[in-house]
């Protein structure tokens, strides 16, 4: 009796213990393509904010007017950074680039200095630069304005596209996991159609019969959140090694929201397919139950 007893307690574990993996996972998945959608902008803010153009001096401007040209710029709306590239530093670079230096054969140094401007998000774009060059143009100190446009509107339409394809997949992940989580829940509530079926004779009403199902359910689900938010901050801490200018779990401040997404999204499937489960198993007839 007591090994019976052991064996029913053994299979029950088992039956609950797989079915919290399998919607633990489901749910990791679930709070990973949340994540995705959300660094995807974080990506989108971090890619713009790197391209930069560079505004060429002219060649008699003195290191006054510079710096009070740099200062201009630093307090405008759309700039982000800017840098001062000497002419010597330019031409070390371009030497470097080379792998040997132009003045050797020209006898002077051909390069003029220039401000290297990181712009802000909004503004990075082929539309606003056009308009910043504009306005730079009045500066006397400037000679010309480079900037790179195919490339911006390259940047611009990728991650655009980037975007659309990670909310279509979402879409259909959470789709495709509502139909994996209650697969699971089928399974393990078609374990017990014949306890749901004696107790129905006995006269249980059916409220009485799905309460503990849901009720157990539910818990899988809380507990499935749980490790499925466990999974997702280990995933985090190790891209956050490799991908440290992206992602800084630190200042991931919507992080909170994808928990309570990963928790609520367990419950409320989790709680729903157990209810319809009970449901279809209430709704058959005893003999029916042999050939299901």
């Amino acid at each position: 009796m007591a090994k019976q007893k052991k064996i029913k307690v053994n299979r029950l574990f088992n039956s609950h213990f797989t079915s919290i993996i399998s919607i633990s996972l489901v749910l990791f998945l679930v709070g990973l393509g949340s994540l995705l959608i959300l660094l995807s902008n974080d990506l989108s803010v971090y890619v713009k904010e790197n391209i930069r153009f560079s505004i060429v001096l002219n060649q008699d401007v003195k290191d006054v007017e510079i710096k009070r040209l740099q200062k201009n710029l630093d307090v405008a709306p759309y700039v982000k950074s800017t840098e001062y590239i000497t002419k010597e530093q330019a031409i070390q670079e371009l030497s470097e680039e080379l792998g040997e230096d132009p003045t050797e054969f020209l006898g002077f140094n051909p390069l003029l200095a220039s401000l290297e401007v990181k712009l802000k998000y909004d503004y990075a774009n082929a539309d606003s630069i056009a308009k910043i060059e504009k306005e730079l143009s009045h500066f006397p100190q400037i000679k010309e304005v480079i900037y790179q446009k195919n490339l911006i509107e390259m940047v611009n339409q990728n991650v655009q596209r980037i975007t659309t394809i990670l909310l279509v997949l979402i879409v259909a992940l959470l789709f495709i996991s509502f139909a994996l989580i209650n697969n699971t829940i089928r399974l393990t509530v078609y374990s017990k159609r014949f306890l749901i079926s004696t107790m129905k004779l006995v006269g249980a009403n059916w409220s009485f019969i799905r309460r503990p199902f849901v009720v157990r359910n539910i818990i899988n689900g809380i507990i499935a959140s749980i490790l499925a938010m466990i999974l997702l901050t280990a995933l985090l801490y190790y891209a956050q090694g490799e991908w440290r200018d992206i992602i800084n779990i630190d200042n991931l401040h919507y992080l909170p929201i994808i928990y309570g997404v990963i928790l609520v999204f367990g419950i409320i499937i989790t709680s729903i397919s157990a209810y319809f489960s009970v449901n279809h198993y209430l709704r058959l007839k005893s003999d029916d139950l042999y050939y299901i």
